[in-house]
């Protein structure tokens, strides 16, 4: 079991309180937020369901704006995501503009060297990592297409299945071209490489509408192969690979009303794992809470300017 706390903390004056007042003169704010525990076990082979799992919570959380036809507003989205911040859900979160709590409140990066300061659990193995996490994405923090993140995020997948196989970037080429003998891969032969790194043709692989929409994001000129330096800019040197300083500028999903010039965000005030000793990246032997380290966080309301990008880690 997986115990996250969100609290909110805010100014009970109204003269300086950012939420909006009702007629009795309470202060409200609206915002989402989602619990969810992706699947278990943690082996890398389940990546690419726990990829799928979470891309159905954002399609969830934009259809559900749209229909509702909510204003913007925070995200949060809270649990145990059975992957630590060196995975592929990890990277994909940050791609759309979330970023964890925890880390912003202890002014963490995403860098190697801040990946395992802190850990949240001890799994069946005896292992210990950091899978907990409150995701949260402020209004006004712009995101590219939810789509094109997907993609991105399968391609790391790809690439890192065909390093697991000791292929280096020519090796991959070849591997994935197979027995063609032009410099390009076909559609064909890309289809029966992820066959045999098992990203297809099993009941938690790719869909063939989704092999589909890979192949066209890889064909970038739309000439029905992809070349050489095609497959370096979509699958070996994808964008996703790297975590981009900047915020996109197109959003994810539309809104009648567009980005406001000033919107209520939440600003991470303090986070804090117990035991403590998970803060260390440690794990004490007599704690067994389910072997989770319950996540606490606390947020303030803060005001934004639609011209404010906030800086990602």
């Amino acid at each position: 079991m997986t115990v996250e706390t969100v609290l909110l903390s805010y100014c009970m004056s109204n003269q300086h309180s950012p939420f909006s007042q009702n007629q009795k003169g309470s202060a409200q704010q609206e915002f989402l937020i989602v619990n969810t525990h992706l699947l278990f076990p943690h082996d890398s082979c389940l990546s690419l369901v726990r990829l799928h799992q979470v891309y159905k919570i954002l399609q969830y959380v934009e259809q559900y704006q749209r229909e509702n036809k909510l204003n913007l507003m925070p995200i949060l989205l809270c649990g145990d995501w059975n992957g630590s911040k060196s995975g592929h859900v990890y990277k994909f979160l940050r791609s759309q503009g979330f970023v964890s709590s925890y880390d912003i409140a202890h002014e963490y990066t995403d860098s190697y060297a801040d990946a395992h300061r802190w850990v949240s659990h001890r799994n069946h193995r005896g292992n210990i990592c950091g899978v907990d996490f409150i995701w949260l994405c402020n209004p006004i923090k712009s995101r590219e297409p939810l789509k094109k993140s997907w993609s991105e995020a399968v391609f790391g997948i790809i690439k890192c299945q065909l390093q697991k196989a000791s292929f280096a970037e020519k090796d991959a080429f070849a591997f994935l071209k197979a027995d063609n003998h032009g410099n390009f891969i076909t559609y064909s032969a890309f289809c029966e490489a992820l066959r045999q790194v098992n990203l297809i043709g099993l009941p938690y692989g790719l869909s063939s509408q989704e092999t589909e929409d890979l192949w066209m994001q890889a064909d970038i000129n739309g000439n029905g192969v992809v070349g050489y330096e095609e497959f370096k800019r979509r699958i070996w040197n994808s964008e996703y690979s790297e975590l981009k300083e900047e915020n996109c500028s197109e959003r994810t999903w539309d809104s009648e009303q567009g980005i406001e010039e000033e919107a209520i965000g939440f600003k991470v005030k303090k986070a804090v794992l117990f035991p403590r000793e998970a803060e260390k990246g440690m794990w004490p032997e007599n704690y067994s809470l389910s072997d989770h380290a319950p996540l606490t966080v606390i947020f303030c309301p803060v005001r934004i300017q639609g011209s404010e990008r906030i800086t990602r880690l």
